[in-house]
């Protein structure tokens, strides 16, 4: 059974899961690449350094991103949403997204580029990080699953 999620089921499905993928698009290169994040209800933040999809997004701020849970191939959720990236230079929008990205609940196995720090997931004294912190602001969002049980299964 196919199915289209609600508001509420995107948003938790959002708030759950820690790597997505972003679309960007720029001089007739398209580029998709996955990313840790954490989700606000208001935005997606991220931490990464210079690169190709930072030197994509800045050109080009309209960005697609992509998040899916698969328990098997006929049992999934997955959310696309379309917005815009804001880098976030120093200032309290910067130590908000930081303080976001800090929050969000790990896996007890992640890799280190999940880390903010090296004392993650304990908090240092301080509260900037080297690199880039970003943001995007979803505009719009869809979801759809596919289940094989009579009731959707999403996770809680």
């Amino acid at each position: 059974m196919f199915g289209k999620m609600n508001t509420a089921e995107i948003e938790q499905l959002l708030r759950q899961q820690l790597v997505g993928r972003i679309g960007c698009h720029v001089d007739g290169l398209t580029y998709v690449v996955p990313v840790s994040y954490a989700y606000d209800g208001d935005y997606i933040y991220c931490h990464t350094h210079e690169g190709m999809k930072i030197n994509m997004m800045r050109k080009n701020p309209d960005v697609c991103f992509e998040i899916d849970s698969a328990w098997n191939y006929s049992n999934w959720q997955s959310v696309i949403g379309w917005g815009s990236f804001e880098e976030l230079a120093e200032g309290p929008e910067r130590t908000q997204a930081i303080a976001v990205l800090r929050e969000r609940k790990l896996p007890m196995l992640s890799s280190e580029t999940m880390h903010l720090g090296l004392l993650w997931p304990f908090h240092s004294g301080e509260r900037d990080v080297d690199g880039i912190i970003f943001r995007i602001q979803l505009k719009e969002k869809t979801g759809r699953y596919e289940t094989t049980t009579a009731e959707p299964f999403f996770a809680t």
